[in-house]
């Protein structure tokens, strides 16, 4: 059995160097770098099911002329719904 996260759970990791804190919440998660207070990266657990987070990952990357990026970020989007709503139970 897992236990719930009914309250912020806090770590920190170290990426290319640099020190974060990953924080996990009800709501989702987020990635804050050491010593700042605005998270980087912000991620609601509703958006990643939904597929929100894999099209904002999309839009961004199209922005910065990183096409490339999003192709593979919109590819993953649509598989990752297609696996989504064939294990989502029916009513």
């Amino acid at each position: 059995m897992a236990t719930a996260l009914d309250r912020e759970l806090k770590r920190q990791i170290t990426v290319n160097g640099a020190a974060y804190t990953v924080v996990l919440d009800p709501q989702g998660m987020r990635l804050v770098g050491k010593g700042k207070r605005r998270p980087e990266v912000e991620l609601r657990w509703s958006d990643l099911l939904s597929g929100e987070a894999a099209l904002a990952v999309a839009l961004n990357a199209s922005l910065s002329g990183d096409l490339a990026s999003a192709k593979v970020a919109s590819a993953k989007g649509a598989t990752g719904q297609a696996k989504l709503a064939s294990k989502r139970p029916t009513r």
